[in-house]
């Protein structure tokens, strides 16, 4: 590379390096390999490779947005199990289900294999000159790209490719999205997202945050929980309260569940100040102006939990510090969502417990790699823009919106009126379906890349402010089929049409990747005088290159003013019950749906398999008529569904609860009809701070169609005898038991 090609500050952004706080080592000291390799005949394999012995090569996860870090057992030339990076301050060696079934993910028969064009399939070289021109024919502006939430050197190059292009129209789009939350702590802690210390808790009360299902980082959380639980610490054994309409993982772990009426979360957290403040607790005056209103008696109406209950919740909160009080995705799904999320914040305050279990974090100094995350209201943004003819051509990546998109939206109608769509997919799913052009993308064994979590974990022994990580992704294996591409890649060759000069010297995405970190080694860990090879060997061997990030230190300034609850809402006759749609740890938002592990893993409440249903309150379905396996019709004025009836106790007799990321119509043998899509019926409100759309805020009516099913579960009866000989538990009649006083 010469400065007569471009200059420097050019350099440095093609690479993923441009910020103020880039550090470079010396330039020119770099040999770029091109990522050819050597083909081996099978009988004389490298001297690693040993029939029947495995080796194992460091990664990164794809299979949720935590990028936990992941060891991929190989034995003579094929991937065949992941497991825990050790070394990783994020999953400390451990991996969930969603992460094993990765390995499925790879070996898809349903994986696209060829690039289409209107399902016919063409060559790389056709596809790409058809990209390049219908870009030909309109403007930068009436171009958009829609991803999923991004890091690391892909979006370094997306960006790249969106200013060649003269386009500023990237949506991050996240069908499941903490952005309520993310918002709620910028403005109480200054970051969005602190470190959150379970283990250094002696009690946690959790706000409907499913931090051991599939809340923000679980498999981290995992960890601190399992050290949370351990007696011989010096904080002893913590206690967890777990608080929600309907329970979750979590939930089902907590020495206390406590059914909250959906939606009215803040008003207890207020009540619940309002209780400390009677005990003796001093309350900042600011938030004592607005939680004296919330008497035990006013809060225990508005919100089924007794005045009892509340007191005690304060008592063990005054008791026991340091705490840690969560707000989860169960409090952030109403109009009200962001004041749900800041009332639950002021309990950290007035606990005194930021800085102690809500900690600092660090943030990356390079902005190109940074975190990119996603929220509806960016897919709202799009979808009005093609709604109004803005956008000609629409390009896709990662994301499913055609399926995930409120029905209301019309978000398919809308996506059919660009001239040209493009989805980068792995499988045909809706949105790829929708698209006129399909481009197959390598698996993320298959694939290079590198990726920086948006929730920063830092190793148990180093827990600095300023801890930061970027993790690899690289190849597990050859790819199974053989003309699928890398997202990176594609979008190299994309870049090569429109800035030829300025990428020239890359042949491939790996070549682009491995110059990009060895010409800033320095900041990455390294010394200016290491060994080019050496280094990025060890690099890849490590699969995590911790570097310093700049320290966000959190403030306590979580404040009341503004703070406006709504008051109880009758609920409508028409339709008397809230529907929450429920977020698994394994299907999280259907992405997943056609990994049959993933159907074939029982719900861990429920232990239903391949099939969604509707958790209905034993007391409502009796109202109703209704016993389990009846086919009812949820409906909403939005839209309506048919499934099963499972009767549940774990949820408040006002809600029912369906699981999201069932009921595709495409997406391959195992996902496509199989059970019914919740997304699409949800009502189009949405939080009045953030323009978040509010999950929970769809109102739902049951019927029952005239058809009733055998459930396919797991679970088996409960007590009674075993063989005719013993009784091994007390039985309770499911709509006897109150799981707030037996757990």
């Amino acid at each position: 590379m010469t400065e007569n090609d471009f200059n420097r500050r050019d350099f440095l952004k093609v690479l993923g390096w441009g910020g103020t706080a880039v550090a470079l080592s010396g330039c020119g000291n770099t040999s770029i390999q091109d990522g050819q390799e050597t083909v081996t005949s099978y009988v004389e394999l490298p001297s690693y490779v040993i029939p029947s012995i495995s080796n194992y090569f460091n990664s990164t996860c794809a299979q949720c947005d935590a990028g936990c870090n992941i060891m991929g057992r190989v034995r003579e030339g094929r991937v065949l199990k992941a497991e825990g990076n050790p070394n990783s301050p994020i999953n400390r060696g451990k991996m969930c289900g969603l992460g094993q079934s990765g390995v499925q993910a790879h070996y898809n028969p349903d994986r696209v294999r060829q690039p289409l064009l209107k399902g016919e399939a063409i060559t790389w070289d056709k596809a790409l000159g058809v990209i390049a021109q219908n870009l030909s024919a309109v403007k930068g502006a009436e171009v958009a790209f829609l991803t999923g939430g991004m890091s690391g050197h892909v979006q370094a190059l997306l960006g790249n490719y969106m200013d060649a292009l003269g386009s500023k129209n990237h949506f991050s789009y996240e069908a499941i999205s903490p952005a309520v939350l993310r918002a709620a702590n910028k403005k109480a802690y200054g970051v969005s997202m602190p470190r959150y210390r379970i283990d250094k808790a002696k009690v946690v009360v959790s706000f409907g945050a499913d931090f051991l299902g599939a809340w923000v980082s679980p498999v981290h959380f995992t960890q601190q929980y399992a050290q949370f639980r351990k007696g011989n610490r010096p904080e002893g054994r913590g206690v967890l309260v777990q608080i929600e309409p309907k329970m979750t993982l979590t939930g089902a772990n907590a020495d206390r569940w406590i059914a909250v009426r959906p939606g009215t979360e803040g008003v207890l957290a207020l009540g619940i100040i309002n209780a400390l403040g009677k005990a003796g607790l001093s309350i900042p005056a600011d938030i004592a102006a607005v939680s004296n209103a919330y008497t035990a008696e006013r809060v225990s109406g508005e919100t089924d939990v007794s005045a009892e209950q509340i007191g005690k919740l304060a008592a063990l909160l005054k008791e026991r510090t340091p705490s840690l009080v969560l707000a989860g995705g169960a409090v952030e799904g109403y109009a009200h969502g962001s004041q749900n999320a800041t009332a639950i914040a002021l309990l950290n305050r007035v606990l005194g417990n930021v800085g102690k279990t809500v900690e600092a974090t660090a943030s990356v100094p390079f902005p190109q790699i940074a975190p990119t995350v996603g929220n509806r209201s960016s897919l709202i943004g799009l979808n009005d823009g093609l709604a109004a003819g803005k956008y000609k051509v629409v390009f896709s990546y990662g994301v499913n919106p055609v399926f995930s998109a409120p029905a209301s939206l019309k978000f398919r109608d809308n996506f059919a009126k660009a001239e040209f769509k493009v989805a980068f997919a792995q499988y045909m799913d809706e949105t790829a379906l929708a698209a006129d052009l399909v481009l197959p993308l390598d698996s993320a064994m298959e694939d290079w890349g590198t990726v920086v979590p948006e929730y920063m974990a830092a190793p148990a022994e180093d827990h600095s402010a300023a801890y930061a990580q970027m993790s690899f992704r690289q190849p597990l294996m050859q790819k199974v089929f053989p003309d699928t591409r890398g997202v990176g890649d594609i979008l190299l060759a994309l870049l090569k049409q429109r800035e030829a000069d300025k990428y020239k010297e890359f042949e491939d995405f790996y070549s682009y990747l491995r110059s990009a970190v060895l010409k800033n080694k320095v900041a990455l860990g390294g010394k200016a005088t290491d060994d080019d090879e050496t280094f990025w060997d060890n690099t890849l061997s490590q699969g995590i290159v911790p570097f310093k990030g700049i320290a966000n230190p959190v403030s306590a300034k979580a404040s009341a003013a503004g703070l406006k609850l709504p008051s109880a809402v009758t609920a409508d006759s028409s339709y008397p019950l809230r529907l929450i749609p429920a977020v698994s740890a394994s299907m999280r938002d259907g992405r997943n749906a056609n990994e049959p592990w993933l159907q074939e893993s029982p719900d861990p409440l429920t232990t239903i398999v391949w099939d969604s249903w509707v958790e209905i309150n034993p007391k409502t379905a009796a109202k109703l008529g209704i016993v389990e396996g009846d086919i009812v019709e949820v409906a909403s004025k939005s839209g309506s569904i048919r499934t099963q009836a499972y009767l549940f106790p774990g949820i408040h007799p006002d809600a029912v609860s369906v699981p999201v990321g069932y009921g595709h119509e495409a997406m391959g043998r195992y996902a496509k009809g199989v059970g019914a899509n919740v997304f699409g019926m949800l009502d189009t409100v949405f939080d009045k701070e953030t323009g978040e759309l509010a999950l929970n805020e769809t109102s739902v009516k049951i019927s029952k169609v005239g058809q009733r099913v055998i459930i396919v579960k797991e679970e088996g009866p409960v007590g009674g005898s075993q063989d005719g000989k013993k009784k091994i538990a007390v039985q309770v009649s499911a709509d006897k038991v109150d799981l707030s006083k037996e757990v």
